[in-house]
């Protein structure tokens, strides 16, 4: 059994880059409101002093928007990466439609058909005229789906293209190819260094980062008393459940806990499935799935789902001594 002082491992997701002290100030500060929902306000103290645990945040946001080794300048796109990010959109339309039928939000539904019907044509329009015509049409994809109320708040400060930039992030991630397996490797590297594999590891991880913190415990040596997941797209389907390592798709085995949190108005998850679609460890641990719900428009950010007692409740009971 791993014995001292605990670490808690924070994982981002996708977007641009972060700055390390902040962002690990602003997932305690988070926490810690949780706690208070939780009616462990006694624990913040020792959250955001570090006394209950020694708390780091892995920042690899520079290995995707940086020229360089690992990948191309900001703002360019492959014409390899047209088909992934189809299929990753027209996952999260399939989300987007299951949330906002047409009997309940007509607007909504018109936009969200609007927006497959043009993915279609990208699709149809990369077959026919080459990739220049997929990208454009991509483009005009994610820029109806800002049409949406949630996501044109979250995304106010972006375009269509940026957006379609950070969904590539994913798929580069999971590229396997020779060169291109390369990033993957220099970001699981990033989250699991430093980290002492003597001691209990309590990780939270959000968005790409439970797909990064995946494949990395499953490489790491040390015991994972707890896994905390947030607006995981590890269950969509074919673009991501289907191209993990190891496959077929299961726990980790140093895992002792998997708790897994959705929010109802998260169109990047895929839903409860991710319970039913990743199968358990040798020792017999899957993921437990619950649904939390959020305030305001846009529920896709690590610190919405951190402020819920419900997300931290498990965190400090797994650090407390």
């Amino acid at each position: 059994m791993a014995m001292g002082k605990p670490q808690l491992l924070f994982v981002h997701g996708i977007g641009g880059l972060r700055d390390t002290a902040t962002d690990r100030r602003q997932w305690l500060e988070a926490l810690a409101t949780g706690a208070r929902e939780a009616e462990m306000a006694d624990a913040i103290s020792g959250l955001t002093q570090g006394w209950l645990a020694d708390v780091t945040f892995a920042n690899y946001s520079d290995l995707f928007n940086c020229r360089g080794a690992q990948g191309d300048a900001a703002g360019e796109l492959e014409e390899d990466e047209v088909p992934f990010l189809a299929g990753l959109l027209d996952a999260m339309l399939e989300e987007l439609a299951e949330h906002f039928p047409a009997e309940s939000s007509a607007q909504d539904a018109r936009v969200i058909a609007d927006a497959r019907y043009q993915l279609e044509a990208a699709v149809q329009g990369r077959q026919s005229q080459g990739v220049g015509e997929g990208f454009r049409g991509l483009v005009g994809v994610t820029t109806t789906m800002l049409r949406l109320q949630g996501l044109r708040q979250a995304a106010q400060w972006m375009n269509g293209w940026a957006v379609l930039f950070q969904l590539a992030q994913v798929g580069r991630y999971l590229d396997r190819r020779p060169k291109k397996a390369e990033l993957g490797v220099a970001v699981r590297a990033r989250v699991i260094e430093g980290l002492d594999p003597a001691r209990p590891l309590v990780v939270v991880s959000h968005s790409l980062g439970t797909v990064v913190t995946y494949e990395a415990l499953h490489e790491y040596g040390g015991a994972v008393p707890l896994w905390i997941t947030v607006g995981s797209p590890l269950a969509l389907g074919t673009v991501v459940l289907d191209r993990l390592v190891p496959r077929p798709a299961s726990c980790p085995a140093n895992v002792a806990s998997w708790c897994n949190f959705w929010d109802r108005d998260d169109v990047v998850v895929g839903r409860p499935h991710l319970a039913n679609w990743i199968g358990p460890s040798k020792s017999g641990v899957k993921a437990v799935t619950e649904r939390v719900d959020s305030h305001g428009l846009w529920t896709h950010t690590a610190t919405k789902y951190l402020e819920h007692g419900a997300v931290a409740r498990p965190v400090i009971e797994a650090l407390r001594p």
